[in-house]
């Protein structure tokens, strides 16, 4: 029998990030259909759930100093940015660009 959802395993290898075990169905589906171990799909599963539990302040530093790194400038940094905070699996809530400077600077 799998354990509850969020439920520690005893013993095991290290799980996603905080030791927690992911979804087991979901586990099961990647499982199932990838020929993943259960164990394998358990952490990409769990690297998954980490990348999209990333603070929205976070992510939009991260992403404007890995764009302005390869040579965006700004105008085009914020549309880019809300444009792909838009199509995030939970799209975070619209962002002027007023307000993508105030996360960046302060």
């Amino acid at each position: 029998m799998l354990p509850e959802s969020g439920q520690i395993l005893g013993g095991s290898a290290a799980v996603g990030h905080n030791q927690r075990v992911p979804d087991p169905e979901l586990v099961a589906h990647v499982a199932g259909t990838t020929g993943l171990s259960e164990g394998e799909a358990a952490r990409v599963v769990g690297d998954v759930l980490a990348h999209y539990r990333e603070p929205l302040d976070e992510y939009v530093r991260r992403r404007h100093s890995r764009l302005q790194l390869h040579g965006a400038r700004n105008p085009e940094i914020y549309r880019t940015i809300a444009a792909e905070l838009a199509e995030r699996l939970v799209a975070a809530p619209e962002l002027s660009e007023r307000q993508l400077r105030r996360i960046i600077y302060g």
